[in-house]
């Protein structure tokens, strides 16, 4: 496990859409990816399960209908330093199969690890 560092007023924020019934070695994805996250000492992610949502093959997933909300949108959103986003970057290409991967530039206004 890594040492906590503050985090800078600047870094990146991760964001990976898939699919809720993706899966990685027997484990739903979103929880390796949150796995990996923490081993590799990331200050914060979040997974967020989204009520309705399409991919590259355009087939829509509701929770509105029960026949087709067997795989609702998941977004794994990470937030720290540009150096630890970009580190993970790669780690992350070998278990996102199927699905996206953004980056963007944030402000961090409070990252709860020191003042």
């Amino acid at each position: 496990m890594t040492t906590l560092q503050p985090l800078p007023s600047r870094g990146k924020r991760l964001r990976t859409l898939i699919g809720e019934a993706q899966e990685w070695q027997g484990k739903p994805l979103y929880r390796a990816i949150l796995e990996l996250a923490q081993q590799q000492g990331i200050a914060g992610a979040t997974v967020v399960r989204g009520i309705e949502g399409f991919g590259p093959e355009h087939h829509l997933s509701t929770e509105r209908l029960p026949d087709i909300s067997d795989n609702l949108p998941v977004i794994v959103e990470i937030v720290d330093s540009d150096e630890r986003i970009e580190a993970l970057l790669p780690l992350l290409d070998r278990l996102v199969q199927r699905g996206m991967i953004t980056v963007t530039p944030v402000e961090i206004v409070y990252g709860g690890r020191s003042r």
